[in-house]
């Protein structure tokens, strides 16, 4: 996900985040060392995730290379002791491995086809998510991601991959769109369309001071909540970076993203909610896209090294 016009954190609206009070508390970093804020988040993520993005490109890798099952494997056995659950975006060029050796790790998926504006790119994600699920590595599936907001596909031929998947899946794998949390609200056939309500939050990318961030991801988040009604809810990405610049009010840096990530992970054990953290590795390919800061929102550095060592 990256910045979206027209979609901006103001002051005013922080005033709404009592609406969405509970009985978390944020940590305060003013009030930690940088040694202090680094141990608890080390013991944060050694407590565990519920689930975590997949970063599949190495350094000088980007997607349309084909990525081998000896790398997948050994970025899954990094990132196996810490999470339950892991996320892929794709079913085509090495991704296909991710749920495969996710299950061998013991790890559930959420699995992803990545469709475009390629028809046959998406014939081959879409072939290749229903053969996943068939083949029993697909524990929720996810059709498309934020493929409203580049405008690649419309409404009804969105709709139509939705049935085709559910029409050809067991029906026991839940199915779902991923998008921004507004998207759900905009677009009712999409949400009623879906079992599972699959949802993007990031505070850092409507240039949210990380000061009101936590308050404003729960905002997102009930957004999405309040549209799909009694559906279940997965936040299938939310994140910060820890270097790269700032957008508005919201600035990268190690401190912030520390904090991000153990307010995130304590508040969604807490309330028992679903949750995919953005991302497992830093990933050089994503400057392109998003600017300096599109490579920094990894729990390990490109080279795989975790950071923040005590």
């Amino acid at each position: 996900m990256s910045y979206r016009e027209g979609h901006n954190f103001s002051l005013a609206d922080a005033t709404n985040r009592a609406l969405f009070q509970d009985n978390y508390k944020e940590i305060q970093i003013s009030e930690l060392s940088a040694k202090e804020l680094a141990k608890i988040w080390r013991e944060t993520l050694e407590n565990g995730m519920h689930g975590v993005c997949f970063s599949l490109y190495e350094d000088g890798q980007k997607p349309g290379d084909i990525i081998s099952e000896e790398q997948v494997r050994r970025r899954m056995k990094i990132i196996a002791p810490y999470t339950q659950w892991v996320r892929s975006f794709s079913c085509t060029e090495g991704n296909e491995f991710i749920p495969k050796i996710a299950h061998e790790f013991g790890i559930k998926t959420l699995v992803g086809a990545w469709l475009g504006d390629d028809p046959e790119v998406n014939e081959k994600e879409i072939e290749g998510l229903i053969q996943l699920a068939n083949d029993g590595f697909v524990d929720v599936a996810a059709v498309g991601n934020e493929v409203m907001y580049r405008k690649d596909l419309t409404e009804d031929e969105l709709l139509e991959f939705i049935d085709r998947v559910r029409n050809a899946i067991p029906n026991t794998v839940p199915l779902g769109y991923v998008d921004a949390y507004y998207e759900f609200s905009h677009r009712p056939r999409i949400t009623e369309a879906c079992d599972v309500i699959l949802t993007n939050c990031y505070p850092y990318w409507e240039g949210c001071p990380i000061e009101y961030s936590f308050n404003h991801m729960k905002s997102m988040f009930e957004s999405a909540k309040y549209a799909g009604g009694n559906k279940r809810i997965i936040i299938t990405e939310t994140g910060w970076p820890s270097q790269g610049g700032f957008l508005k009010g919201a600035v990268a840096s190690k401190e912030s993203a520390m904090k991000y990530f153990i307010d995130a992970q304590n508040w969604s054990k807490q309330n028992e909610i679903e949750m995919f953290y953005f991302s497992s590795f830093d990933e050089s390919w994503k400057v392109g896209p998003e600017g300096e800061v599109g490579a920094y929102w990894g729990i390990w550095d490109k080279r795989e090294k975790l950071k923040n060592q005590r």
